[in-house]
């Protein structure tokens, strides 16, 4: 990795307990790698038989290192450099299995519930989908009427919450 390379991946160690979570959710699932850097969780979705992977980072080299990974790995997925707001913008988009997500941190006490890309995120999702967020272990999650948080898992500075999307409702 390039010495200027500003990224902060997820701990190997972080990763391995994310993906022993998701256990059998990932082969032939439709995975959606936001904040991307340098794809390990979306590559690691793919090497563990993921169907389908799309990595967003608006951070041009750090996505020329997600396609020089990938095929260094020898697998497909699809790229877009763009910032996650912008991406989330699109009106049409498919359904995803499994949403990865590992932005940067907001530091401190921080209501996460309402953190716009989280609520857009609702509908990107499968019903049965998952997603995981990576956040500073001092990020709080409220009741929200778009996520039932299903556990948190702490890691030293870092906590890993898995998400499912609340079942939709007609008022």
């Amino acid at each position: 990795m390039p010495k200027t390379f500003s990224s902060r991946p997820t701990q190997d160690r972080v990763k391995q307990a994310i993906f022993s979570s998701l256990g059998s959710r990932v082969p032939a699932s439709r995975v959606l790698d936001l904040y991307a850097g340098t794809g390990s969780l979306g590559i690691e979705a793919l090497s563990r038989g993921a169907a389908a992977a799309c990595f967003v980072e608006k951070d041009r080299t750090h996505a020329a290192m997600i396609l020089e990974n990938l095929n260094y790995c020898r697998l497909k997925g699809e790229v877009i450099t763009r910032s996650v707001e912008m991406f989330l913008q699109s009106d049409t988009h498919p359904l995803y299995d499994i949403i990865l997500a590992d932005p940067p941190y907001t530091k401190g006490p921080h209501n996460l519930s309402n953190d716009p890309v989280i609520v857009a995120l609702r509908n990107w999702i499968h019903p049965e989908g998952l997603l995981v967020w990576e956040h500073d272990h001092r990020n709080r999650w409220e009741p929200s009427p778009h996520w039932t948080l299903l556990k948190t898992a702490d890691y030293g500075e870092s906590s890993v919450s898995y998400l499912r999307p609340h079942a939709e409702t007609s008022d």
